[in-house]
């Protein structure tokens, strides 16, 4: 069974989502019947301790891992009910995925990277999807180090190529855990503006940060401690826009 997905206001549904390892005979409870939903075109920030919760609740958004119960959808579609085929098919069109460490593939050029998702799932014609990938990589400012392995260009080349690797099959909903954590602050902040770029034409997107100085520059921030939220904060509606930076926080009624 294959299943459809249909466009809905909230991007993401998440729903008494609880998750427990099992070690031993000993059951660690990661999250905690956690509710959350994200409208589509959002920029959210994902804070909180290490070893709470927070990239264990990206795994479920993006079905690299299952939740012990709860349901999560995404457009609508219920991922937590998906087999392995199912979900290698849905995430290769509907999320895009980055990595603190890039996680590209060391023997192949920068440009193969980013071509191999359209391949992998039948998305535009062979020459397209080369024309495509020389466009995204020109969107990141790498039009020039294509044909390079990774190995060649530094930590934030290498993640500028995850990014357009990311976009490759265009993707409504992008998913970066600590993108910007090996990164020096120049590259840092060249990797959050392009961020921003991204969100003000029209991706949503979720981003686990320990940068707080980068978190509160973003519209919302989810905060997890315990696999529970513990805060989830807008800015005051009269006073920013979407788009615009800010430090100033209203309760979202957690």
């Amino acid at each position: 069974m294959m299943f459809s997905c249909t466009d809905t206001q909230n991007i993401v549904e998440i729903n008494k989502l609880q998750k427990v390892y099992k070690s031993g005979g000993q059951k660690l409870e990661v999250l905690s019947d956690l509710s959350l939903s994200v409208e589509n075109g959002e920029f959210v920030a994902v804070t909180g301790p290490s070893g709470n919760g927070k990239s264990t609740l990206l795994n479920m958004i993006t079905g690299i891992d299952r939740p012990t119960m709860g349901e999560v959808l995404v457009n609508g579609c219920p991922v937590h009910l998906m087999n392995e085929n199912e979900l290698a098919t849905w995430r290769g069109k509907n999320v895009g995925i980055i990595f603190q460490f890039f996680q590209l593939l060391p023997s192949i050029s920068l440009l193969q990277n980013v071509v191999m998702p359209m391949e992998f799932n039948g998305i535009y014609r062979r020459k397209e999807r080369r024309e495509r990938a020389l466009h995204l990589l020109g969107l990141v400012g790498l039009a020039d180090q294509a044909n390079k392995l990774p190995g060649m260009v530094s930590g934030g080349q290498q993640q500028r190529a995850a990014i357009a690797r990311a976009l490759a099959n265009d993707p409504p909903l992008l998913i970066a855990d600590e993108p910007t954590g090996n990164l020096d602050s120049r590259s840092a902040e060249s990797i959050f503006e392009l961020f921003q770029g991204l969100v003000d034409d029209g991706k949503t997107m979720l981003m686990v940060t320990h940068d707080m100085e980068i978190a509160q520059r973003m519209p919302r921030i989810i905060e997890i401690r315990d696999g529970n939220i513990v805060c989830d904060s807008l800015p005051a509606p009269e006073i920013f826009s979407k788009s615009q930076p800010h430090t100033a926080l209203v309760e979202r009624g957690v």
